[in-house]
Order: C-alpha cells, then structure tokens, then sequence
C-alpha cells in the first residue's frame, strides 16, 4: 500500500504519544535537564576554571563555551538513543500498542513515521531546556548559539532513525546494553564532546570522525561559536542527514519485517 509519509494515521499516532507524555513530563525531566546540567557545571565550572587558567584553548575560546554546544549535541544523541529502544522494543513485543495501531487502516510506515516525529518532538525540547540551562550558566556568549538548536535536533534524528531499526529487529533487551556500553558511551566521550579529537591517537582519531556525533559537535560547536565555514557545515549537515536517510530506510524494512505478517 502505498500513500504520503505523513499521513493522517502517522500524525495522530504522533498526537497519542504526546498526549501520553504529559502525564510523565516532569519525570523526564532528570535525563532531559538535571543530568545534562551537572554535567555541564562538573566539567565547565570546575574543569574548565583549571583549562581556562592553564594553556587554555585556540582563539581565547572558555572551556565553558567550547563544552556547552558538544554537550547539547550529545544530550540530543542521548535522548533520541532512549526514545528509540525500550519504547519502541515495549510497543512490539511487550505492550503490543503497534499491533493496536496496525488493527486500524494504518501501514507500517504510518507507525515508524509518527514514532519518529515523536522522537523528533522530544529531542528538540530536549535541546531547547538545555539552551535555556546554558544561558542560566553564562555558557552563551553569543546569539548565534540559537543556530546550534537545528544542529543538536538533526544530530539526534541521525541516531534516533538507525537505533529505531536495530531496536525493531530486537527479541529482548540484552542488545540495548551492547549499544550504550560500546557505541553510544564510547561515542560520548571521544567524540570531540569534552576535548578536541585532535588529542587522541592517530587511529582512534579517524574513528571519531567517522561517528556521526563528532560531525554533530563539530556543526553545533562551530555555529554556536561563528567558527564553521560553509563547505564544513554542508559537508557536516550532509553526513547527519546521510545517517538520517539511512536509517529511515532501515527502520521502514525493520517495521515491514516484524509488524506485516
């Protein structure tokens, strides 16, 4: 059956899932906010005082205003990697809400499509309380920290589309440990979040820069701070929606797979 992606089945799943979050939002609010924000006073407000004091960073940058954009890319990263295993493994498998969806005149694709304008909603909300704690810590030196904003969110889609596959194909949740243990952790703190990538071995170097977080930092950091050309936003934003594509695909195949029968 073929139809719009975003068809009306998709929009209203979309619209449950919100309506269900209401009744949670304040719980959200620990992993959306408080953990971002101890993260950002441990490392920017301690750390970055002995940095700032030291040989401090290129350009006269603070520590403080070189880690807040990375942190906001990773906390997108985090996020969406959350919104796109458990539930989606729990609508599956546990709670058979897709199934429930799928009983009416909805495809597949309608389910995958508004699961993803759901993750979409709750990264870019995500991102926009962190700016909100970023300016409360004086780490916004510039209005163009604004442009960081559309960066974090399409760095957080670039994950939430590929783990949303890998999530569907899942018959338990062992798998979900495997991918924060070795990528999403790893990925965290060597990905250009907390230093310059520059710092780590030769090796692990060109490996960061094949992860998409480090092409996420790298864009949000370099709008927030007027540091980035062209070229390198078009070649960083190219890459993210390369891994947002890819995934959508994945997923789509992932959805058919299991839910179609």
């Amino acid at each position: 059956m073929t139809g719009p992606l975003l068809a009306p089945a998709a929009l209203s799943y979309c619209g449950q899932r919100m309506t269900a979050y209401r009744h949670m939002w304040r719980s959200s609010l620990v992993s959306t906010v408080v953990e971002p924000a101890l993260f950002l006073a441990a490392m920017g407000l301690t750390l970055g005082v002995l940095v700032d004091r030291g040989t401090g960073l290129p350009g006269g940058v603070s520590y403080l205003a070189f880690l807040a954009p990375g942190l906001l890319a990773a906390t997108a990263m985090q996020n969406a990697g959350f919104e796109s295993t458990y539930p989606v493994l729990g609508a599956i498998k546990w709670d058979k809400t897709y199934e429930a969806v799928l009983a009416t005149p909805a495809r597949s694709i309608d389910v995958l499509t508004g699961h993803l304008l759901y993750v979409l909603f709750r990264v870019t909300t995500s991102v926009v309380l962190f700016v909100l704690v970023m300016i409360l810590f004086g780490a916004a030196q510039s209005p163009l920290l604004l442009l960081a904003v559309p960066a974090a969110v399409l760095t957080g889609m670039a994950f939430a589309a590929p783990i949303t596959a890998f999530a569907a194909r899942q018959d338990n949740d062992t798998g979900f440990a495997a991918l924060q243990r070795f990528l999403i952790l790893p990925m965290f703190l060597f990905s250009g979040t907390f230093f310059p990538v520059s710092q780590l071995p030769t090796v692990l170097e060109w490996v960061a820069y094949a992860t998409p977080l480090w092409h996420g930092v790298s864009l949000a950091r370099g709008l927030a701070l007027g540091t980035i050309g062209p070229g390198a936003a078009v070649l960083h934003v190219g890459y993210l929606a390369l891994w947002v594509g890819a995934g959508v695909w994945l997923a789509a195949r992932s959805f058919r797979r299991r839910l179609v029968t």
